[in-house]
């Protein structure tokens, strides 16, 4: 499965029925509860790379990724625009992306 395949998905799960799917309950609580969720799992991650688990950390990783398109899938922005800001930013620096930002 890629990460395009995991967000469609994700995108047809939002008109799914709330009792048909984990996700699509949490597209039906709203783009905050997607955000807290992110975030939730986001601390997650954080604690096992400190901890160093590998094994937990990838766990944790794999629900950060699922989390992230659940948010955006809940704000209507697309994961290719998302690939296409990392394209552009690609073509410079991270330095100098990072002093021009706004």
């Amino acid at each position: 499965m890629t990460l395009q395949d995991l967000f469609a998905t994700i995108e047809a799960r939002k008109t799914a029925d709330p009792a048909s799917s984990w996700t699509a309950q949490l597209l039906a609580r709203g783009p905050e509860k997607c955000a807290e969720k992110f975030g939730e799992e986001a601390v997650e991650a954080i604690i096992e790379a400190v901890k160093g688990d590998q094994a937990a950390l990838t766990t944790e990783a794999a629900d950060v990724l699922y989390h992230l398109m659940v948010m955006l899938v809940a704000r209507d922005v697309s994961l290719d625009a998302v690939l296409a800001e990392l394209e552009r930013r690609q073509q410079q620096s991270g330095l100098s992306e990072k002093a021009g930002r706004a």
